[in-house]
């Protein structure tokens, strides 16, 4: 049943309200040029604020005497904040009733969808999120929390607090770990120098704005022989994953699929749906993750092998089933 509010309100015309203290943030819009928070709850009321709170259709203004059981929005957001924190998230101060939660570090955003969707279905309770396994920055936000009316029920918030103790916490943050990558060029027309090598600068680039490096960069001609000898020599040195460029394509020639298969990779998935990147292979050799990249890493901004990396780097095994969900909103640039 819905909070009777009027019940807990005290309405006050302005003009009288000199030395009352606001219930909660009053927010002024100004078309194009201003939207934010013009006095803060908590804020005594003064003579001169009046003409600004006129200027906002504000004539009047309410003290609020919270029953029991009763909660005030910024309370109830706050709530529902620590409920959802997780590992290195951090929350901002109430702002007009909304409560903002932070990456405090450079890593990986994993948001429960499954049970945020089991919150919002919840009446006038708000928790809006990024998407899960998004790359964040510090300070970046990963969600916000608020309820719609001005108070509620503590009861509702306590629902809220059982769905996001069930498992683990609603948003965390998983930091990069630092990997030593073994990468194997293959092509008869890079090995052989008759083209640029142009898949090295490109994945290196990947790598080092997610805090890993390529320890070397080896190159094969299409001969699954060797391809599989440098596959084996990385493993050996220690490499924490390997990735082979090239070589992806249906065409006779192309060996490094089978080559990959060869040096005794568990294939996960050769072929992803999302365009681009379909023609990616990812696998593990023992628990290295092991990549074939497509051509169209070197040219082509978004693909399937930026949607992996992040995870690969954060230390997650990837399954079937994440490839499998790779196809809903999978088309990019296409």
């Amino acid at each position: 049943m819905a909070v009777k509010l009027e019940s807990m309100l005290e309405e006050v015309a302005v003009e009288k309200a000199v030395g009352m203290v606001l219930a909660h943030d009053l927010t002024q819009i100004i078309p194009g040029q201003f939207k934010g928070r013009l006095f803060k709850k908590g804020h005594v009321i003064r003579e001169e604020d009046i003409p600004a709170l006129l200027s906002i259709g504000k004539e009047h203004i309410y003290t609020i005497r919270l029953e029991k059981g009763i909660l005030h929005e910024d309370e109830a957001a706050l709530r529902m904040a620590k409920a959802a924190q997780g590992a290195n998230v951090q929350l901002t101060e109430p702002h007009e009733g909304k409560i903002t939660l932070k990456s405090t570090i450079h890593g990986l955003a994993k948001i429960d969808k499954a049970r945020i969707d089991e919150v919002n279905s919840l009446d006038q309770i708000i928790m809006s999120t990024i998407r899960t396994n998004s790359v964040v920055h510090p300070g970046q936000g990963l969600m916000g929390t608020r309820v719609i009316p001005l108070i509620i029920e503590e009861a509702r918030i306590a629902e809220v607090e059982r769905i996001a103790a069930a498992d683990g916490p609603l948003v965390e943050v998983k930091p990069f770990k630092k990997l030593r990558v073994g990468l194997i060029t293959t092509g008869s027309e890079v090995f052989k120098g008759r083209i640029q090598d142009k898949f090295g600068p490109v994945v290196r680039e990947k790598l080092a704005a997610l805090g890993s490096e390529v320890i070397e960069q080896r190159f094969a001609p299409d001969d699954s022989e060797i391809i599989v000898r440098e596959i084996r020599r990385f493993k050996e040195e220690g490499a924490d994953a390997i990735f082979v460029t090239g070589g992806m394509s249906v065409d006779p020639d192309d060996r490094t699929p089978g080559s990959i298969k060869q040096a005794g990779a568990r294939i996960v998935s050769y072929g992803t749906p999302m365009l681009p990147g379909s023609m990616l292979l990812i696998g593990y050799l023992d628990e290295i993750p092991i990549m074939g990249l497509p051509g169209c890493v070197m040219h082509d901004p978004y693909t399937s092998f930026d949607v992996l990396l992040p995870r690969i780097c954060a230390g997650e095994m990837i399954t079937r089933d994440d490839i499998t969900e790779m196809g809903y909103g999978g088309l990019y640039n296409c």
